[in-house]
């Protein structure tokens, strides 16, 4: 299978939290994979998050993100 990401992933077991509403709402995840371009984490509800956001790293890293795809426990991220 041919690999079809801009950049390499690594796998991870970050802590992070999904920050939207002006800082107003947040959610916990975990980062599964992570790559100069994007992310795949782990959520609790993927729908209940909006189709972009920030994510803050626990290394305190803050990316702007639009969501690529949603599974049942996880979802896709690109960064912007």
């Amino acid at each position: 299978m041919t690999e079809v990401r801009a950049s390499a992933r690594k796998r991870t077991l970050l802590g992070a939290k999904i920050i939207f509403n002006d800082g107003r709402s947040i959610f916990d995840c975990l980062v599964r994979n992570l790559s100069d371009t994007g992310a795949m984490i782990q959520i609790e509800n993927p729908l209940a998050a909006p189709d972009s956001f920030s994510l803050q790293l626990s290394d305190h890293r803050l990316m702007a993100c639009k969501v690529r795809w949603r599974k049942i426990n996880s979802m896709g991220i690109e960064f912007v």
